[in-house]
């Protein structure tokens, strides 16, 4: 009989050509071990090669798009981890976790296993491991927009984490709130607990991965904020770190720094950034054409091109809700700069006529006119009987009436300051 040193390289040879084999040797490997092995050597090379057989097993999976084969390693898994290290035990279950990642539609699954392994680690008392899967789980809640219990969560690992005083996750959880908190539209709560995430951090050695995503949030809610400048280091600083190590969310912190040249209004720098060494080797992906098309558009002051190339690069542009959020904003002011540029010269205009000048509907332009007047862009009235548009001069400030009042506060004390003199005589 082949022994499962054998058997796992024959399984690890067969998998790219016959998976179905490949799978039915891993599981061969899995079999419980012989109590044959008198020697402590020996047994715990066999249960390295259990475990390898495992993660590859999972890996075949994953390769299939398999995630419920996923779900049963990571079950079967805990039969051979019981006995094992805590810390050996942690890492075995997050690698086979990982699997998950490239799975398409496979989040639903995760938090099943998840809160199925949580359950387990609390019954095995590992700590550990329990606030590990805890703040997966968080993650894959913010990602399918589970708020509110994501929230509670993290309430609870807060709680638990602070009593330990376990700085490292700590920071996770708090990144993980602010998140969850933008996420919410609750700006205020995101920024504190991004405060307090950074103050976690500074107390330990930030490992660079960590370090960037704190980098990345903040550039995150200072664009919020309208502050595209800051954001802009934040981002660099994010773009920097991943690059070094080939992390590939330095992809999307790239397109936040070409966004932020855009908001700036200077879209012409788009091309400049695109030339830096770090930038070369993305220059060509879809995701930088989509920011360079949207630069253009914005450079010609062009709502058609605008408008293209959101149609263009919707799945580039619309996937990422921050991209999404500012584009948004930056449609709306150009939208309002094309209208200015056709209403400023006239002081009567058919509505009909600068819908068809914007190549918008008549009824969006109404309403965006009717913002506009409401905001006090320009002074105006629709006249929606005949379907016009007119427009004021901007009214003169009348200063009477403020100069009546600063004249009236001064007689006023002038009459406090006599009385308070005749109080004194008396």
């Amino acid at each position: 009989m082949p022994s499962r040193a054998e058997l796992l390289n024959e399984a690890e040879s067969l998998a790219p050509s016959n998976p179905v084999q490949a799978e039915a040797l891993f599981k061969e490997v899995l079999q419980s071990p012989d109590n044959q092995f008198a020697h402590v050597e020996e047994r715990e090379r066999e249960i390295r090669h259990q475990e390898t057989a495992l993660v590859k097993l999972g890996e075949l999976y994953r390769d299939q798009n398999n995630a419920k084969g996923v779900a049963a390693v990571i079950t079967l898994s805990r039969s051979f981890v019981s006995s094992a290290a805590k810390a050996k035990t942690a890492k075995l279950i997050r690698t086979l976790l990982d699997c998950f990642t490239p799975i398409p539609n496979s989040q639903q699954i995760q938090i099943d296993v998840l809160l199925e392994n949580i359950q387990w680690a609390k019954r095995e008392k590992r700590i550990f491991l329990k606030h590990s899967l805890e703040t997966r789980l968080v993650g894959l809640q913010l990602e399918t927009s589970q708020y509110r219990p994501a929230l509670a969560l993290i309430d609870t690992l807060l709680t638990e984490l602070k009593r330990l005083d376990d700085k490292m996750i700590l920071t996770e959880v708090h990144l993980l709130e602010s998140r969850v908190y933008r996420g919410l539209g609750n700006l205020a709560k995101a920024k504190a607990a991004l405060t307090s995430a950074r103050t976690a951090a500074n107390a330990i050695y930030c490992p660079p991965h960590l370090q960037a995503r704190l980098d990345l949030q903040s550039g995150i809610l200072h664009a919020e904020d309208k502050d595209y400048t800051t954001a802009y280091s934040y981002f660099f600083e994010t773009f920097e770190n991943m690059s070094t190590q080939d992390d590939p969310g330095a992809l999307g912190a790239l397109k936040y720094m070409l966004l932020c040249k855009v908001m700036l209004n200077l879209p012409e720098d788009v091309t400049s950034l695109l030339s830096i060494k770090l930038a070369l080797k993305y220059a060509q992906l879809r995701d930088v054409e989509s920011m360079r098309a949207v630069a253009r558009a914005h450079q010609k002051r062009n709502l058609a091109d605008f408008e293209k190339a959101l149609k263009d690069y919707q799945q580039e542009l619309s996937s990422d809700p921050t991209i999404r959020t500012h584009l948004s904003a930056l449609y709306d002011t150009l939208l309002e700069g094309n209208l200015l540029r056709i209403v400023e010269p006239y002081s009567v205009i058919e509505v009909e006529y600068v819908a068809q000048q914007v190549g918008q509907g008549r009824q969006a332009v109404e309403t965006k006119l009717s913002q506009m007047i409401l905001d006090k862009v320009f002074h105006g009235v629709l006249d929606q009987g005949r379907g016009c548009l007119i427009v004021f001069d901007e009214p003169e400030a009348d200063n009477s009436y403020g100069a009546a009042i600063d004249t009236l506060e001064q007689v006023g004390k002038v009459v406090d300051s006599l009385y308070a003199k005749t109080v004194k005589i008396a």
